[in-house]
Order: C-alpha cells, then structure tokens, then sequence
C-alpha cells in the first residue's frame, strides 16, 4: 500500500501545497521554536528545511542543478521560515518580560512614580504653598509655570 503524497498530485496548484506545506507542516517543525538558541547552523538548517520543502512541491531533482533563487522565483515565494522563528521568539521575550514586570518594554512603571509623589507628599506635609506646587510638579500634575 502506497503512502499518500499530495506533492505528487499534479492537480494540486503549487500555490495551495505551498499553503498546505505552511499550514501542515511548519508548525510541527517550529513547535517550540520561541526557547530555541538560534546559531548559524541552525538558521542554515531551516533554510535547508524549507528550500526542500519547495523543491519536492516543484518535482526539482537534486541533479537538475538549480540554485535556490531559481526555485524562490518558480514558487513565486520568498524565505519566510526562519523570519517566522524570529518573530515568534521575539514575541515570547516580550510577553514573558511583561509577565515578569506585569508592563510593556517602553511602559511608565506607575506604581514607582505613585510612590514617589505620595512620599514627596509626605515630606512637603504643612509647608506653604510655594512648595506643594514643585511637589505637585515633580508629580506631573500641575505646570511648571503654574504658580498656584
């Protein structure tokens, strides 16, 4: 009994097994792929990874000799896995920096600044007003030129 092999059907526009390829299969190759180390020999193997995926959809044999560029153009692709990883690593050091930090990388940390003026607060406590308007401005709430 012959295993069924979809890249073999010529029916099949080589657009949807590029779909199909993308859908199927890149997830079970890139499981994980958000706590990987990415080194050169990584990122050259899943270029590897893809190029073949696309030679097998395109019937190129190994002897025909033809660069990967030459196959990129047949496809009417570009390289998208290793950009792929990439992007969802990315998106992992993001998520689980906000995780840790409970704000967004570029985020005003709120509770320190609500310490701050609540401590300036404090120590300003009975001083005239003169100094509870530079205690109201180190706390972003009144204007500098503000003179009460």
């Amino acid at each position: 009994m012959a295993i069924f092999n979809p890249y073999r059907i010529d029916s099949i526009p080589i657009s949807t097994k590029i779909r199909q390829m993308k859908a199927l299969v890149w997830p079970l190759v890139t499981y994980g792929c958000e706590s990987w180390t990415l080194r050169k020999n990584e990122e050259t193997r899943l270029e590897a990874f893809e190029m073949k995926g696309l030679t097998k959809i395109l019937h190129v044999s190994w002897t025909a000799k033809k660069t990967n560029e030459w196959v990129l153009n047949k496809a009417g692709v570009k390289r998208e896995l290793l950009d792929t990883v990439k992007v969802r690593k990315l998106a992992y050091i993001l998520w689980s920096h906000h995780e840790e930090t409970r704000e967004l990388p570029g985020e005003r940390n709120n509770a320190r600044n609500m310490a701050r003026c609540t401590q300036a607060r404090k120590t300003t406590y009975g001083l005239n007003r003169q100094h509870q308007v530079v205690d109201r401005t180190l706390c972003g709430r009144v204007n500098q030129n503000d003179t009460g």
